[in-house]
C-alpha cells in the first residue's frame, strides 16, 4: 500500500512541477499577434494566392497590420471594396490603387506562327520549354499546353483551340499573377487596366534579330524602332531587337499600331477606327 502511495505521489509531484515548468515557459516565450491580424485576414477572400505580394491572406494581413500604411497594397482578389474594409478595421486610408488585369504577349496563333512538329507526350509549358523547346520555330512564344489556364483558380484565363492561345477573361481574372507565374517564356504579363479598359501593348517577346523573328512568326517584332519614331510621350523603348510599350507613359493615341509593318503591337478594347469616305468623283 505504501508503495502505490509513494508512486502516485511521486507522479503528482512531476506533473505538478512540470506544469509549473511549463506555465513559466509559455509566459517567457509568448508570441504576442495583433488581434487585428486576425480580424483583416477574415476581411480577406482567403484566396491565399500570392497576388498581394504575400504568403496567403495571412501574411497580407500581417503586412497590413505591422505597416501602419495601406499604400501600395491591394487584394487583387477582393479589389477595393475588401481593401476599404481593412481600412475600417485598422482606422486607415484604403489607398485606391490601379487595377490590373493578365495580358498575353503572344500573337503566334496556328496561323501566324505553323506548327512544323507535334509532340504525343506529356501536356505542360514547363516540360516542354525544358526538353524539346516546342512545336514551332520560335523559342520564345506560347507553348500552347496551358499550364497558366491550370493555375487560374478563378477561371480568368483559357486556351482557344482555335488558335492555340491562352485568352484572358477581363471580368474573371484578379490579376493575381498565378498565371504569369506558372508560364515558363513569361509572355503573361499584369499590366493596368487602362482609362476605360483600354491598353496598348507590343504581342511579342521573342529577341531574336529581325529576319530569324519574322521566320518564326509572321507577326513577330522585329526591332525596327518606327514605333518608337512615331510616339510623342516616349512610351516606346526597343531593346535587344524588341519593342516595349511603357503603359505609365503611353496615352493610347494608336500611333505605333499604326506605324507597326509587323501587326505585333495590340489595342484592346478600342471602338473600330473610322474608315475615311471615298471622295466623290
Amino acid at each position: 500500500m505504501n508503495l502505490i502511495l509513494v508512486a502516485v505521489v511521486s507522479l503528482g509531484a512531476i506533473g505538478l512541477v512540470s506544469a509549473v515548468i511549463l506555465y513559466v515557459a509559455s509566459k517567457k516565450f509568448a508570441v504576442y499577434e495583433d488581434p487585428r491580424i486576425g480580424q483583416v485576414a477574415e476581411a480577406l477572400p482567403q484566396a491565399n494566392c500570392g497576388g498581394c505580394g504575400y504568403p496567403g491572406c495571412s501574411g497580407f494581413a500581417a503586412a497590413c497590420v505591422k505597416a501602419g500604411s495601406l499604400e501600395g497594397k491591394l487584394c487583387p482578389v477582393g479589389g477595393q471594396a475588401t481593401m476599404e474594409k481593412v481600412a475600417a478595421i485598422l482606422g486607415l486610408e484604403a489607398v485606391a490603387a490601379e487595377p490590373r488585369v493578365a495580358v498575353v504577349r503572344c500573337n503566334g496563333t496556328c496561323a501566324n506562327r505553323p506548327r512544323l512538329t507535334e509532340y504525343d507526350g506529356v501536356r505542360s509549358c514547363a516540360v516542354a520549354h525544358s526538353t524539346y523547346g516546342g512545336e514551332t520555330d520560335c523559342t520564345s512564344g506560347c507553348l500552347g499546353c496551358g499550364d497558366c489556364a491550370e493555375a487560374c483558380q478563378f477561371g480568368g484565363i483559357r486556351m482557344n483551340p482555335e488558335t492555340g492561345l491562352p485568352e484572358v477573361d477581363e471580368d474573371l481574372c484578379t490579376a493575381c499573377g498565378a498565371c504569369a507565374d506558372a508560364c515558363p517564356r513569361n509572355i503573361i504579363e499584369l499590366r493596368p487596366r487602362g482609362k476605360n479598359n483600354r491598353r496598348v501593348y507590343v504581342g511579342c517577346v521573342n529577341k531574336d534579330k529581325g529576319a530569324v523573328a519574322r521566320k518564326a512568326c509572321a507577326v513577330a517584332c522585329i526591332g525596327c524602332g518606327k514605333c518608337v519614331k512615331v510616339c510623342p510621350f516616349d512610351a516606346v523603348t526597343v531593346e535587344n531587337n524588341l519593342a516595349y510599350i511603357d503603359p505609365a507613359k503611353c496615352k493610347s493615341c494608336r500611333k505605333c499600331e499604326m506605324e507597326c509593318p509587323q501587326g505585333a503591337i495590340v489595342a484592346v478594347n478600342f471602338p473600330p477606327r473610322k474608315v475615311k469616305a471615298e471622295a466623290e468623283n
